[in-house]
Order: structure tokens, then sequence, then C-alpha cells
């Protein structure tokens, strides 16, 4: 499958210590690539450099083909980015934020229609801050792809939602996947990361330290030896919080 991010011996410098330090990898069409590590790892500065939100010390990043440090205008067009905390300006209506978005591209859509896709066409007339986190974060989802990007960037988007928003951004993941375009996220969740992700890149002070599908790299931690106590369990406690207070999301 052909690639739509191309990252080749990508360099960030502060201080003249490397956080990112000459990694390469490169994402296909149409699959959740994730990227883990400890805090610190360069996860983060990763994504921002080639969202063009920092600059490239080092190296070259080409999204659909385009190079991210000599066209940022026309890779803003190209992506979506959902952030770790998503703000949006108060006393303005949910589908007055979708018609905002859609304009800032010069593009004119359906409001309601994105709200749909996100379970909030119910809220089509609230302000936003009167929304839980969870549906902060649906809304934040669809107005970074009202443009219709090819490559969509999660940066720890569950991060302190309740089970049931959780698992239901999850499927909205998976439905962005599966209309096409690219997802690179961060997480620290690793049961996050092997149910969501077709490939994984785990990084460690700055460096790509592994790079393979979730089972391949457990597979390869089990031929080296490791074994820990079994001790295997049909359900969890986050199964029993869900069926005990139901998969629904709450308001």
């Amino acid at each position: 499958m052909k690639s739509i991010v191309e990252v080749k011996d990508l360099v960030k410098t502060y201080d003249g210590k490397n956080v990112v330090d000459h990694i390469s990898f490169s994402v296909k069409r149409g699959e959740i690539f994730g990227i883990l590590g400890p805090n610190g790892a360069g996860k983060t500065t990763t994504l921002e450099m080639i969202e063009t939100l920092r600059p490239i010390d080092g190296g070259t990043v080409t999204v659909d083909g385009i190079d991210v440090a000599r066209q940022p205008h026309k890779i803003k067009y190209l992506i979506g980015v959902q952030p770790q905390s998503p703000a949006f300006q108060d006393k303005t209506k949910l589908k007055e934020v979708i018609e905002m978005f859609a304009a800032a591209y010069g593009e004119r859509v359906d409001p309601m229609e994105f709200l749909r896709d996100v379970d909030l066409q119910d809220k089509a007339d609230a302000y936003v801050e009167n929304l839980s986190g969870g549906q902060k974060q649906r809304l934040s989802i669809t107005t970074a792809l009202v443009h219709g990007p090819k490559v969509f960037f999660l940066d720890e988007p569950t991060t302190g939602l309740d089970p049931q928003a959780r698992r239901h951004l999850w499927d909205l993941i998976k439905q962005v996947r599966d209309k096409g375009i690219s997802v690179i996220m961060t997480t620290h969740y690793m049961d996050e990361a092997e149910m969501l992700c077709d490939r994984i890149a785990v990084m460690d002070a700055g460096k790509i330290v592994a790079l393979d599908t979730p089972k391949n790299l457990i597979k390869s931690l089990l031929k080296k030896g490791f074994s820990k106590p079994q001790h295997v369990e049909q359900a969890n406690l986050e199964d029993v919080f869900i069926d005990l207070t139901g998969k629904a999301l709450r308001d």
C-alpha cells in the first residue's frame, strides 16, 4: 500500500540536544499509525513538526508528496489536527462552530451532517461551554475533518474520558480510518494502541526503538523468552463498569 506520509532522518534540537533524533518512518494510506513512548520521548514534538507547528531542524517530511518545510501552507489543507485539550470560543453554538471551521478552509458544509457523525446532532443549538469532556473531544474530531483531510492527527485523544466516552471515541477513530483517511495518534494507554493501531512506532529518548504491528511486537517479546504469571479472565473491571452503567454516552 502506498504511503501518504514519509518521515526521513527527522531531527529537532533544543539546547544542543536532539529531542527527536534522526527518526524515519512512513504511514500508509488508510491506516491507524500509533506513536508510543514515555513522557519526554519526543512523540508530540514529532507530530508538531509534521503538522507544521514546529520548524524542522533536520531531515525531511512529506505528506502526499508535498514537502512540509517548503510548502507548509499546502500541508494545512491536507491534514486535520485534534489537540490534547480542545478549546473553542464561548457563547458559540455547535452548528456555528462547524460552519466557522469550514469557512476557514473556504468550505460550505451542512453542520448537521458532521454533528450526526459524532452523535451530537441533539446539541446543535447548545453552547460549547456546556458540553462534557467527551462531547468536546467528539466536536474537536469533527471540526478537524470539515475540509476533507487526507491525514488526521490525534494527540492522546481519550485522556480523562470515562469508559463509555473512551470506547465511543475508539469507534469514531475507526470510522475515520474506514473513510480512507490515515490516522496518526499518540497514547499512553497500551490497550488503546493494541485495539486501534495497525502499526506502532515505539519512541524513547528521541529515537524509534521498535516499529511493527502490535501482534508482531508482542511476538518478538515472547521470542526473547519473556513470560509473566498467567491469570486469564474473560472480563475486566472496565467491562463490569460498562455492563452495570450501560454503553450509552452520558451528557
